[in-house]
């Protein structure tokens, strides 16, 4: 059973979530709180799986309440769920740790699917915002692929493989089954590529093989 908690200072929003994740018998909704600083406080108390964080909160926004949820001894994954699309909410939900990015006007099926593929340790990207990262990470140029490439560098040859399904969007079960090993084993290959690239979480990985071009 995935533990959801909602964060939304509108009563009405968070409600809709709540009827939304009860629907699933795989989901339970543990907490919800109105803004970040009663994320934290519910996070702490309420042992929680995954975290639907709307950007623009009173108090503590969404952003920080991320990197604080992200930094807590039991961290929950986090999936940023907002009405605005802009460039620097994207970015900075990421920077914070998110793992998932999805506009409130998503499908309430693919809503739900997010939180199963975040809880499972994959990412979702709302396809507009995936569009716009990687052609903002494509614009930068020589400079920054070479960066990428040198972390690359980094990994062994099967890591590169793990990345390069990992960057296509496959689940820890889907590589699994593509390369032939344990998913246990993809997941562990999982956290050395984080920590050798130097990332926080699987869409930033994904975005830095991107980045980095063919030589994945």
């Amino acid at each position: 059973m995935i533990r959801a908690m909602i964060v939304d200072d509108d009563a009405l929003v968070r409600l809709g979530l709540a009827d939304l994740l009860e629907g699933d018998p795989g989901i339970d909704v543990a907490a919800q709180a109105a803004d970040g600083l009663q994320a934290v406080e519910q996070a702490t108390a309420h042992r929680i799986d995954v975290a639907l964080v709307d950007v623009r909160m009173p108090r503590m926004d969404g952003i920080t309440a991320t990197t604080r949820l992200r930094a807590l001894p039991h961290p929950p994954k986090v999936i940023t769920l907002t009405t605005f699309d802009l460039d620097e909410y994207v970015y900075n939900a990421l920077a914070a740790g998110a793992d998932g990015f999805l506009l409130k006007d998503t499908d309430p099926a693919e809503i739900l699917r997010a939180v199963h593929l975040v809880a499972a340790g994959s990412a979702m990207l709302h396809p507009t915002a995936a569009r716009r990262l990687i052609d903002r990470y494509h614009a930068t140029g020589q400079p920054r692929a070479t960066t990428a490439r040198a972390h690359l560098d980094r990994l062994t040859q099967r890591e590169r493989d793990v990345l390069t399904l990992l960057a296509r969007g496959d689940t820890n079960a889907e590589i699994a089954g593509r390369l032939g090993m344990r998913e246990s084993t993809v997941k562990a290959h999982v956290s050395r590529i984080l920590t050798a690239l130097e990332v926080s979480n699987r869409v930033q990985a994904a975005l830095l093989a991107r980045d980095a071009g063919p030589t994945v």
